[in-house]
């Protein structure tokens, strides 16, 4: 029962206007978060971190057990489909806005956003109203139709990105976008070899996980003319944050691993899958530089790190000052919508127009009208600002705890894309794995979901919706100290 809140007299009294309330008594009493009492710890009478309150309570979830659920996923869908908490993996039957609640309406702080995709936050009504308004007048029709909903969301995409970058192409995920980014700098081009960088996400596909740069997601298929540089990571880096240094190792695989030519460089700005490293200063003009007298474009994926996640710059790429020539971006586009773009110039999306490219389901009315809501809710409620003030109260009490802890070894990132890496060792920074997942089921009990990544596993993704409160990032931030303190 740690952390359940007790009802107040005058929430008991008012119980009986809310069924769900009197169904589910206590436990939804303590994750509405109308009273903020808690229980203490029974072992050291510390009291455990509430969640703040949140005036919302789900509606009574009637479906198949997390047990039932997870043996039918056993039988019927890829062993590769891995889950969090292999312990006690949580059945989630509701959302709304930074909040997730599971089968029995326990509420939990959603720090990981459906892996960065969550921007607006869960079921935001906007969101919803738009994708259901849409879906009753006309679902699908393919764009060889015409239809306002993708015009309208193209012009206003266009309009969020700098220079004459503003020609789209609708995908359904990012890996679609990357993968067309790199066919189209291929084109353009006439050649054929791409410079990723090591510890690279991209995608999962023939092109993509060539770009990838992680063994964990590659299989031993043919990847072909990709070519991995040394990442500019300031933690783990022989360099530190001395980003033009690193950028030299990009001219050398130009020169010595390839005809001297190159069809293109791409590179997210803050890493996600990769744990959440921030390029090193003043790297990606350097690099974009070299790329540009070799011959190359230069591709910005923005499919984690963009639409207002860092708080500063509505793109990750404007943090290092450059313009790429394709833009590729997903997840936040949509608020959790499958839905995917890759964004260019009107001369290099003219290389499409060679032979018939199509797809299906890339622009569809309902994905659409969803990512035009989503833009009109990241302006109405000023959520790149809020991203930018809520994230950088966050680092800095995550940083206070890396001072306190000596099992934190880094704190990185900017806005609401935060890294915490955990090590046994500063000095060689031996990563703490069984640590990670330790404090993440611990978390869990507490209720804060976080994710992880980085090459080793041990680092925390924190990558919440951007309706973040900074009441949120102090509950984060205390479950954590929690947990810690009583390792």
């Amino acid at each position: 029962m740690h952390g359940f809140i007790i009802p107040s007299r005058k929430v008991l009294s008012e119980a009986k206007y809310y069924p769900r309330w009197s169904q589910l008594g206590r436990r939804c009493f303590s994750q509405v978060g109308v009273a903020q009492k808690t229980e203490p710890d029974k072992n050291d009478g510390v009291s455990i971190p509430s969640l703040p309150p949140f005036d919302y309570c789900p509606p009574p979830y009637t479906g198949p057990s997390a047990a039932d659920i997870l043996s039918k996923r056993k039988e019927y869908l890829s062993p590769s489909m891995f889950y969090f908490y292999n312990k006690r993996p949580v059945n989630m039957a509701g959302g709304r806005m930074q909040y997730l609640f599971d089968e029995n309406g326990r509420r939990y702080l959603d720090a990981f956003g459906g892996i960065a995709t969550v921007s607006c936050g869960h079921c935001h009504p906007d969101v919803v109203d738009a994708i259901v308004s849409q879906t009753k007048r006309l679902q699908h029709s393919t764009i060889l139709y015409l239809n306002n909903a993708i015009s309208d969301f193209a012009e206003a995409l266009a309009n969020k990105l700098p220079g004459n970058l503003k020609v789209v192409f609708f995908t359904n995920s990012g890996t679609e976008a990357n993968e067309l980014a790199m066919m189209i700098a291929r084109l353009y081009t006439g050649c054929h070899d791409i410079i990723s960088l090591r510890n690279a996400y991209h995608g999962n596909a023939a092109g993509t996980m060539g770009a990838t740069a992680q063994s964990i997601w590659k299989f031993n298929v043919i990847q072909s003319g990709v070519h991995h540089a040394v990442n500019p990571d300031p933690y783990r880096g022989v360099f530190g944050s001395e980003g033009e240094k690193y950028a030299k190792d990009v001219q050398d695989l130009i020169q010595f691993g390839t005809s001297g030519n190159i069809a293109g460089f791409i590179s997210e700005a803050i890493q996600g899958v990769g744990g959440i490293i921030e390029l090193a200063p003043g790297y990606l003009p350097s690099v974009y530089s070299t790329i540009k007298k070799a011959g190359g474009l230069c591709i910005a994926d923005e499919v984690q790190v963009g639409f207002a996640r860092t708080g500063s710059h509505f793109w990750g790429f404007e943090n290092q000052g450059v313009v790429p020539d394709i833009v590729t971006m997903a997840k936040g586009i949509g608020n959790g919508i499958p839905l995917g773009a890759v964004v260019t110039t009107p001369e290099i999306a003219e290389v499409l127009t060679r032979r018939s490219y199509f797809n299906t389901f890339g622009g569809n009315p309902v994905c659409t009208a969803a990512g035009l809501a989503v833009l009109k809710v990241i302006e109405k409620e000023k959520l790149q600002e809020n991203a930018h003030a809520v994230g950088s109260h966050l680092k800095e009490r995550l940083t206070a705890l890396k001072d306190k802890y000596d099992l934190i070894g880094d704190v990185r990132g900017r806005g609401l894309m935060l890294g915490v890496e955990l090590v046994t060792d500063h000095k060689l920074k031996t990563p703490a794995k069984l640590e990670t997942l330790h404090i993440m089921d611990k978390l869990k009990e507490i209720g804060v979901l976080v994710g992880k990544g980085g090459f080793y596993g041990n680092v925390f993704r924190i990558t919440p919706p951007l309706c973040f409160t900074k009441e949120d990032a102090d509950f984060l931030v205390d479950a954590m100290d929690y947990t810690m303190a009583k390792m």
